[in-house]
């Protein structure tokens, strides 16, 4: 049997009234007296007539959707990111759509078309490359964003992320600490600023100490396991091998424990292996891994309250930039150099 689609003037008919008034029950306007409002209550449920919420935007000039556009929602890093937004887009009685960029271009510019044609009132965007033409372009067409995690340094846009460079410069210094002075940095593309974040903050660290390694040990490649693998490959063939491995995401860190494990090492007996993004608690029975943990609920959560402050009107007129705090997490995965 198939679906019956019920219209208004059906829900009209079966309860008695106008469409009009129909229309008053449904958008909450206007009087209503308490037994019409019940009949045409009824009425809806019993046609299980669902209003037509294109036609309504139309009028209201609103969709009540917002998008959040980000690069892998695999990584439980935006899975916990999405959670943030989501539960605040609900508070505000939103819906928000997922679009999933894969860290390509023409994906996210295929994405934003689209949610430009369905009217989305506001777009979350971690960007797939940190350049400023998906910001401006949004923003020409009215619609506000905000920039998730990353930098965009040329757009005038509001941000909420953390402090990248910092994070790795914080992690360098510790591993200087307990003795390596060969540390591999493996991290995401070129274009990318969380990438680029932290090699600076590594370079920084390197620097303090007066240790100008070559670029032998930086690898760039994807925020993703098989990157990572490969990445970890590279500088573990070096003629003399790093003592400990950075990873800049957690997915490359995925990726790198398996290349160290499958050249028959040990973490930490042979090289220590530390990384930006930490799992879910309910993610790892024991967590292992020294990491820097970035607040992903927070960043989430802090980003959509933002694009909704711009939404309401109740944002100030220039634009905010959010920096989260970061934590260092010290586990059995680093130790002395052997």
């Amino acid at each position: 049997m198939g679906y019956v689609v019920s219209t208004i003037r059906d829900v009209a008919k079966q309860a008695g009234v106008s469409t009009m008034t129909v229309s008053r029950v449904l958008n909450n306007s206007g009087y209503v007296s308490a037994d019409t409002r019940e009949r045409v209550e009824k009425a809806i449920s019993d046609l299980g007539y669902v209003p037509n919420s294109l036609a309504r935007s139309l009028r209201s000039k609103s969709t009540r959707t917002v998008a959040l556009v980000l690069t892998d929602v695999t990584n439980p890093f935006f899975t916990t990111l999405v959670r943030g937004a989501e539960d605040v887009a609900s508070r505000h009685d939103f819906n928000l759509i997922l679009c999933n960029t894969d860290e390509s271009e023409a994906k996210q510019t295929q994405y934003l078309t689209v949610l430009l044609q369905k009217r989305v009132d506001g777009v979350l965007l971690v960007p797939a490359r940190s350049t400023s033409e998906p910001v401006t372009w949004l923003q020409r067409q009215g619609v506000p964003v905000v920039v998730v995690d990353r930098r965009v340094p040329s757009a005038d846009v509001d941000a909420v992320r953390c402090d990248s460079e910092q994070g790795a410069y914080e992690m360098t210094r510790y591993l200087l600490g307990l003795g390596h002075r060969r540390i591999a940095l493996l991290t995401g593309p070129a274009g990318v600023s969380t990438a680029q974040d932290r090699v600076n903050g590594y370079r920084r660290a390197l620097h303090e100490c007066s240790l100008n390694e070559g670029d032998e040990l930086i690898a760039y490649g994807e925020f993703a396991p098989h990157s990572g693998y490969r990445m970890a490959q590279q500088v573990l063939d070096l003629p003399e091998r790093p003592t400990a491995l950075f990873a800049a995401n957690n997915f490359i860190a995925a990726g790198a424990y398996r290349a160290v494990r499958d050249a028959g090492l040990s973490i930490p007996a042979d090289l220590s292996m530390v990384a930006f993004d930490d799992l879910p608690a309910g993610l790892a029975v024991e967590p292992f891994m020294t990491v820097i943990e970035q607040p992903a609920y927070e960043m989430g959560s802090r980003a959509a309250e933002l694009l909704f402050a711009r939404l309401s009107g109740r944002a100030p007129s220039a634009c905010q930039e959010v920096i989260l705090p970061i934590r260092l997490i010290v586990r059995c995965s680093s130790g002395a150099p052997s």
